[in-house]
């Protein structure tokens, strides 16, 4: 596994030239949302090098002068945690003139939003540890990561607003309840009961399983199901989802 260290972990003197085959003025940075029994967290890398021990980062690095930026970012992410197999979407690219120390360094952020439960960790050899930490608790961050999370959540809290983008994190047949909890854990707010459910249901994207949850200790509620045919058809007819 090559030794690719992550941008804002480097040690500017000497890391910079470690690799003669990688952009040393072009990062990523990933940031990958991942929903945890409804909170909404983070994945972060610890650092190794001796400049930034202890600290935690964004995991990204270097991109190689024979690979696409997407290539990169999944390389990058599996390499530091291990994670492969989503969908990555460019954010932004920061720029800052002093980001980075010493240097100039232009990243590039890709995102996701993922459930958290649904991935293994595994930490790289450049990483100390990797976990799943709550946007709402962040531990310091080295350079603009907490800027780069800043941005990257108002993002996210607007499309999933404008977009069924949450759906995939529930289960296929979900209770309205689950729907609420999900969208108050990525907006970070607590959401009227009646009034959510009166917007939902009067989308019409939910179809009825005509079933109820089984083995719960409290009353059994209806279950549903996310229907994305009709979804399509909506949107192409100038549907605007709104939550």
């Amino acid at each position: 596994m090559p030794n690719n260290h992550i941008p804002g972990s480097l040690n500017t003197h000497n890391a910079l030239h470690l690799q003669e085959n990688v952009i040393k003025a072009l990062s990523i940075d990933n940031l990958i949302f991942g929903l945890d029994n409804d909170e909404l967290k983070i994945l972060l890398v610890k650092q190794t090098d001796p400049l930034h021990q202890g600290k935690w980062a964004l995991p990204g690095g270097w991109i190689r002068y024979d690979e696409n930026l997407r290539d990169a970012a999944y390389r990058l992410l599996e390499e530091l945690t291990g994670i492969r197999d989503l969908f990555l979407e460019q954010l932004k690219t920061f720029g800052r003139v002093d980001r980075f120390p010493s240097e100039r360094v232009v990243t590039i952020a890709y995102y996701a939003l993922v459930s958290a439960d649904k991935f293994s960790l595994v930490a790289g050899q450049s990483a100390a540890d990797v976990s799943w930490q709550s946007v709402n608790k962040l531990p310091e961050l080295v350079y603009d990561h907490a800027e780069i999370v800043a941005h990257g959540l108002k993002v996210l809290r607007h499309q999933v607003c404008h977009q069924p983008i949450g759906f995939n994190l529930l289960p296929e047949k979900f209770t309205l309840l689950q729907l609420q909890a999900l969208y108050e854990a990525i907006l970070n707010t607590k959401l009227d009961k009646p009034n959510f459910r009166r917007k939902i249901m009067k989308m019409n994207l939910l179809s009825p399983c005509n079933e109820k949850q089984q083995g719960v200790p409290h009353r059994a509620a209806s279950l549903y199901r996310f229907d994305a045919e009709a979804y399509k058809h909506l949107s192409e007819s100038g549907f605007a989802f709104e939550i």
